[in-house]
Protein backbone atom coordinates (compact mmCIF):
# COMPACT_ATOMS: atom_id res chain seq x y z
CA UNK A 1 0.00 0.00 0.00
CA UNK A 2 1.73 3.13 -1.11
CA UNK A 3 0.35 5.69 1.61
CA UNK A 4 1.89 3.14 4.05
CA UNK A 5 4.96 3.39 2.93
CA UNK A 6 4.92 7.07 2.28
CA UNK A 7 3.84 7.58 5.73
CA UNK A 8 7.14 5.71 6.90
CA UNK A 9 9.22 7.71 4.73
CA UNK A 10 7.46 10.74 6.12
CA UNK A 11 7.74 9.94 9.65
CA UNK A 12 11.52 8.98 9.29
CA UNK A 13 12.58 11.84 7.24
CA UNK A 14 10.93 14.15 9.79
CA UNK A 15 12.46 12.73 12.92
CA UNK A 16 15.87 12.83 11.27
CA UNK A 17 15.69 15.67 9.45
CA UNK A 18 13.15 17.69 10.71
CA UNK A 19 11.96 21.17 8.84
CA UNK A 20 13.59 22.00 5.70
CA UNK A 21 15.00 25.67 5.95
CA UNK A 22 15.61 26.24 2.47
CA UNK A 23 12.28 26.04 1.85
CA UNK A 24 9.62 28.52 2.87
CA UNK A 25 7.10 25.72 4.62
CA UNK A 26 3.75 25.17 3.66
CA UNK A 27 2.22 25.70 7.12
CA UNK A 28 3.83 29.16 6.58
CA UNK A 29 2.47 29.51 3.42
CA UNK A 30 -0.80 28.68 4.59
CA UNK A 31 -0.87 31.21 7.69
CA UNK A 32 0.52 34.15 4.35
CA UNK A 33 -2.49 33.14 2.33
CA UNK A 34 -4.80 33.33 5.97
CA UNK A 35 -3.38 36.47 6.91
CA UNK A 36 -4.41 38.02 3.57
CA UNK A 37 -7.64 36.37 2.97
CA UNK A 38 -8.31 38.03 6.20
CA UNK A 39 -6.97 41.26 5.56
CA UNK A 40 -9.07 42.09 2.63
CA UNK A 41 -12.32 40.07 3.29
CA UNK A 42 -12.94 39.84 6.77
CA UNK A 43 -16.02 40.17 8.00
CA UNK A 44 -18.02 39.31 11.04
CA UNK A 45 -19.76 36.34 9.93
CA UNK A 46 -19.58 32.88 10.40
CA UNK A 47 -20.45 32.77 5.58
CA UNK A 48 -16.98 34.85 5.36
CA UNK A 49 -15.25 32.57 7.62
CA UNK A 50 -16.08 29.58 5.72
CA UNK A 51 -15.06 31.17 2.44
CA UNK A 52 -11.83 31.76 4.15
CA UNK A 53 -12.29 27.75 5.37
CA UNK A 54 -13.22 26.72 1.56
CA UNK A 55 -10.79 28.59 -0.25
CA UNK A 56 -7.08 28.01 1.71
CA UNK A 57 -8.48 23.79 1.24
CA UNK A 58 -9.82 24.21 -2.24
CA UNK A 59 -6.23 25.95 -2.92
CA UNK A 60 -4.39 23.37 -0.92
CA UNK A 61 -5.97 20.46 -2.82
CA UNK A 62 -5.44 21.88 -6.03
CA UNK A 63 -1.89 22.56 -5.70
CA UNK A 64 -1.40 19.02 -3.95
CA UNK A 65 -2.87 17.45 -7.32
CA UNK A 66 -0.55 19.45 -9.79
CA UNK A 67 2.22 18.33 -7.88
CA UNK A 68 1.16 14.97 -8.20
CA UNK A 69 0.31 14.99 -11.44
CA UNK A 70 3.75 15.96 -12.55
CA UNK A 71 5.10 13.65 -10.42
CA UNK A 72 3.26 10.91 -11.81
CA UNK A 73 4.25 12.30 -15.51
CA UNK A 74 7.85 11.93 -14.78
CA UNK A 75 7.75 8.37 -13.10
CA UNK A 76 5.96 4.73 -14.06
CA UNK A 77 3.26 4.00 -11.90
CA UNK A 78 5.45 1.21 -10.09
CA UNK A 79 8.48 3.40 -9.69
CA UNK A 80 10.10 2.77 -6.27
CA UNK A 81 10.39 6.51 -5.96
CA UNK A 82 7.71 7.24 -6.10
CA UNK A 83 7.09 6.77 -2.21
CA UNK A 84 10.30 8.43 -1.28
CA UNK A 85 8.90 11.89 -2.99
CA UNK A 86 5.83 11.28 -1.80
CA UNK A 87 7.28 10.62 1.86
CA UNK A 88 9.53 13.63 1.51
CA UNK A 89 7.03 15.77 0.52
CA UNK A 90 4.42 14.60 3.34
CA UNK A 91 6.97 14.93 5.81
CA UNK A 92 6.43 18.94 6.19
CA UNK A 93 2.82 18.05 7.06
CA UNK A 94 4.41 16.48 10.31
CA UNK A 95 6.10 18.50 13.30
CA UNK A 96 7.65 15.67 15.67
CA UNK A 97 11.29 16.82 15.60
CA UNK A 98 10.31 20.78 15.68
CA UNK A 99 7.67 19.93 18.54
CA UNK A 100 10.35 18.16 21.09
CA UNK A 101 13.20 20.62 19.83
CA UNK A 102 10.84 22.99 20.52
CA UNK A 103 9.44 22.10 24.30
CA UNK A 104 13.08 20.73 25.12
CA UNK A 105 14.17 24.47 24.85
CA UNK A 106 11.72 25.50 27.59
CA UNK A 107 14.04 23.77 29.77
CA UNK A 108 16.72 26.52 28.74
CA UNK A 109 15.13 29.31 27.91
CA UNK A 110 11.72 29.04 30.12
CA UNK A 111 10.42 32.54 28.92
CA UNK A 112 10.18 31.15 24.99
CA UNK A 113 7.40 29.62 26.54
CA UNK A 114 5.15 32.74 24.88
CA UNK A 115 6.15 31.36 21.32
CA UNK A 116 4.25 27.89 21.95
CA UNK A 117 1.31 28.89 23.74
CA UNK A 118 -1.92 30.83 23.53
CA UNK A 119 -2.31 32.02 27.60
CA UNK A 120 -0.84 35.04 28.67
CA UNK A 121 2.77 34.13 29.91
CA UNK A 122 4.27 37.24 31.38
CA UNK A 123 3.28 36.30 35.06
CA UNK A 124 3.59 32.66 35.07
CA UNK A 125 5.77 30.83 37.61
CA UNK A 126 8.64 28.69 36.84
CA UNK A 127 6.26 25.62 37.81
CA UNK A 128 3.01 27.30 35.68
CA UNK A 129 5.51 27.77 32.29
CA UNK A 130 6.56 23.86 32.78
CA UNK A 131 3.03 22.67 32.85
CA UNK A 132 2.14 24.75 30.07
CA UNK A 133 5.03 23.00 28.04
CA UNK A 134 4.00 19.58 29.35
CA UNK A 135 0.33 20.68 28.26
CA UNK A 136 1.77 21.77 24.64
CA UNK A 137 3.57 18.58 24.32
CA UNK A 138 0.60 16.46 25.09
CA UNK A 139 -1.76 18.25 22.63
CA UNK A 140 0.50 18.96 19.73
CA UNK A 141 1.76 15.21 20.04
CA UNK A 142 -1.52 14.78 18.66
CA UNK A 143 -1.88 17.58 16.33
CA UNK A 144 1.74 17.90 14.94
CA UNK A 145 1.96 14.29 15.02
CA UNK A 146 -0.67 11.18 15.11
CA UNK A 147 -3.34 13.51 13.39
CA UNK A 148 -1.51 14.24 10.33
CA UNK A 149 0.03 10.95 10.38
CA UNK A 150 -3.87 9.26 10.44
CA UNK A 151 -4.66 11.36 7.61
CA UNK A 152 -2.23 10.46 5.40
CA UNK A 153 -2.37 6.82 6.14
CA UNK A 154 -6.04 7.23 5.35
CA UNK A 155 -5.92 9.15 2.31
CA UNK A 156 -2.46 10.02 1.58
CA UNK A 157 -1.14 13.54 0.49
CA UNK A 158 -4.16 15.14 0.27
CA UNK A 159 -5.55 14.17 3.59
CA UNK A 160 -2.65 14.95 5.56
CA UNK A 161 -2.19 18.60 4.02
CA UNK A 162 -5.88 19.27 4.41
CA UNK A 163 -5.47 18.53 7.70
CA UNK A 164 -2.40 20.77 7.95
CA UNK A 165 -4.65 23.73 6.46
CA UNK A 166 -7.49 23.05 8.36
CA UNK A 167 -4.99 23.38 11.97
CA UNK A 168 -3.26 26.01 10.92
CA UNK A 169 -6.82 27.77 10.22
CA UNK A 170 -7.49 26.78 13.51
CA UNK A 171 -4.37 28.03 15.03
CA UNK A 172 -5.35 31.27 13.26
CA UNK A 173 -8.28 32.27 13.72
CA UNK A 174 -10.00 29.54 15.70
CA UNK A 175 -10.64 31.69 18.96
CA UNK A 176 -13.87 32.49 21.05
CA UNK A 177 -13.04 36.00 20.61
CA UNK A 178 -15.18 38.74 19.58
CA UNK A 179 -12.98 39.27 16.35
CA UNK A 180 -13.40 35.90 15.83
CA UNK A 181 -16.11 34.02 17.50
CA UNK A 182 -17.71 34.11 14.33
CA UNK A 183 -15.51 34.42 11.65
CA UNK A 184 -13.38 31.48 12.73
CA UNK A 185 -16.30 29.18 13.75
CA UNK A 186 -16.15 27.00 10.53
CA UNK A 187 -12.24 26.50 11.16
CA UNK A 188 -12.81 25.16 14.80
CA UNK A 189 -15.68 23.06 14.01
CA UNK A 190 -13.44 21.81 11.32
CA UNK A 191 -10.68 20.42 13.28
CA UNK A 192 -12.40 19.24 15.91
CA UNK A 193 -14.02 16.93 13.61
CA UNK A 194 -10.87 16.12 11.69
CA UNK A 195 -8.71 15.45 15.24
CA UNK A 196 -11.32 13.73 16.56
CA UNK A 197 -10.20 10.06 16.49
CA UNK A 198 -6.31 10.96 16.49
CA UNK A 199 -6.86 12.78 19.87
CA UNK A 200 -8.60 9.74 21.37
CA UNK A 201 -5.28 6.99 19.30
CA UNK A 202 -2.61 9.57 20.54
CA UNK A 203 -4.25 9.26 24.51
CA UNK A 204 -4.38 5.43 24.44
CA UNK A 205 -0.60 5.45 22.81
CA UNK A 206 0.14 7.51 25.94
CA UNK A 207 -1.44 5.20 28.17
CA UNK A 208 -0.08 2.44 26.66
CA UNK A 209 3.95 3.11 26.74
CA UNK A 210 2.94 4.12 30.55
CA UNK A 211 1.53 1.20 31.47
CA UNK A 212 -1.63 2.62 32.79
CA UNK A 213 -4.10 1.68 30.50
CA UNK A 214 -6.32 0.46 32.90
CA UNK A 215 -7.11 3.98 34.38
CA UNK A 216 -8.74 4.80 30.64
CA UNK A 217 -12.43 4.98 31.90
CA UNK A 218 -11.10 7.95 34.13
CA UNK A 219 -9.70 9.22 31.04
CA UNK A 220 -12.70 9.76 29.41
CA UNK A 221 -14.30 11.57 32.47
CA UNK A 222 -11.38 13.96 33.46
CA UNK A 223 -11.19 14.52 29.57
CA UNK A 224 -14.46 15.48 28.55
CA UNK A 225 -14.21 18.22 30.77
CA UNK A 226 -11.95 20.40 28.46
CA UNK A 227 -13.78 22.62 26.46
CA UNK A 228 -11.95 21.53 23.58
CA UNK A 229 -13.92 18.15 22.92
CA UNK A 230 -10.54 17.07 22.11
CA UNK A 231 -7.82 18.26 23.60
CA UNK A 232 -8.45 17.01 26.95
CA UNK A 233 -7.83 13.29 26.08
CA UNK A 234 -3.82 13.69 25.25
CA UNK A 235 -3.76 16.33 28.44
CA UNK A 236 -5.13 13.93 30.79
CA UNK A 237 -3.57 10.64 29.52
CA UNK A 238 0.08 12.51 29.66
CA UNK A 239 -0.73 13.83 33.93
CA UNK A 240 -1.42 10.58 34.52
CA UNK A 241 1.17 9.03 32.91
CA UNK A 242 3.41 11.01 34.41
CA UNK A 243 1.40 11.09 37.87
CA UNK A 244 1.25 14.96 37.94
CA UNK A 245 -1.99 18.16 37.72
CA UNK A 246 -2.54 19.65 34.89
CA UNK A 247 -4.50 22.16 34.00
CA UNK A 248 -6.59 24.54 36.38
CA UNK A 249 -7.36 28.26 36.30
CA UNK A 250 -5.62 29.85 32.97
CA UNK A 251 -5.06 33.22 32.15
CA UNK A 252 -5.85 34.48 28.60
CA UNK A 253 -6.12 38.16 27.44
CA UNK A 254 -6.03 39.31 30.75
CA UNK A 255 -8.96 37.36 31.72
CA UNK A 256 -8.32 34.19 34.24
CA UNK A 257 -10.48 30.99 32.70
CA UNK A 258 -11.30 28.36 35.38
CA UNK A 259 -10.61 25.27 33.44
CA UNK A 260 -10.77 21.52 34.85
CA UNK A 261 -7.95 20.22 36.34
CA UNK A 262 -6.69 16.78 34.90
CA UNK A 263 -4.63 14.31 36.58
CA UNK A 264 -4.72 13.55 40.52
CA UNK A 265 -0.78 14.02 41.07
CA UNK A 266 1.30 17.39 42.96
CA UNK A 267 0.50 20.09 41.30
CA UNK A 268 4.32 22.07 41.70
CA UNK A 269 5.42 20.77 38.13
CA UNK A 270 9.29 20.56 37.64
CA UNK A 271 11.89 20.75 34.96
CA UNK A 272 12.29 17.07 35.70
CA UNK A 273 8.52 16.94 34.62
CA UNK A 274 9.01 18.06 30.90
CA UNK A 275 12.52 15.91 30.60
CA UNK A 276 10.02 12.62 31.55
CA UNK A 277 7.48 14.01 29.24
CA UNK A 278 9.71 14.17 26.26
CA UNK A 279 10.86 10.68 27.24
CA UNK A 280 8.02 9.32 25.31
CA UNK A 281 9.25 10.56 21.67
CA UNK A 282 11.55 7.72 21.61
CA UNK A 283 8.58 5.32 22.46
CA UNK A 284 6.27 7.02 20.33
CA UNK A 285 8.92 6.52 17.99
CA UNK A 286 9.35 2.79 17.94
CA UNK A 287 5.80 2.27 17.99
CA UNK A 288 4.72 3.92 14.98
CA UNK A 289 8.06 3.35 12.79
CA UNK A 290 7.73 -0.54 13.77
CA UNK A 291 3.96 -0.24 12.85
CA UNK A 292 4.41 1.63 9.98
CA UNK A 293 7.44 -1.01 8.86
CA UNK A 294 5.29 -4.32 9.05
CA UNK A 295 1.94 -2.25 7.17
CA UNK A 296 4.47 -1.47 4.23
CA UNK A 297 5.73 -4.79 4.82
CA UNK A 298 2.44 -6.81 4.53
CA UNK A 299 0.47 -4.46 1.83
Amino acid sequence: MLFAKTALIAYATDRLLGEFHFIRHPVILMGDYIQWFEKHFYKDSIFRGALLSLSLITVTLLIISLITYIIHSLLPPDSYLLPILYGIIASTTIASKMLYDSVKDILIHPHHIKYLVSRDTESLSRSEVNKAAIETYAENLSDGVIAPLFWLLLLGLPGAFVYKAVNTLDSMVGYRTPRYEKFGKVSARLDDWLNYIPARITALLILLLSSKFYISSTLLHQASRHDSPNAGYPITAMAWALDIRLGGPTRYFGKVKEKAYFGVGREMITTDDIRRALAFRNRVDRLVLGGLAVLSFIS
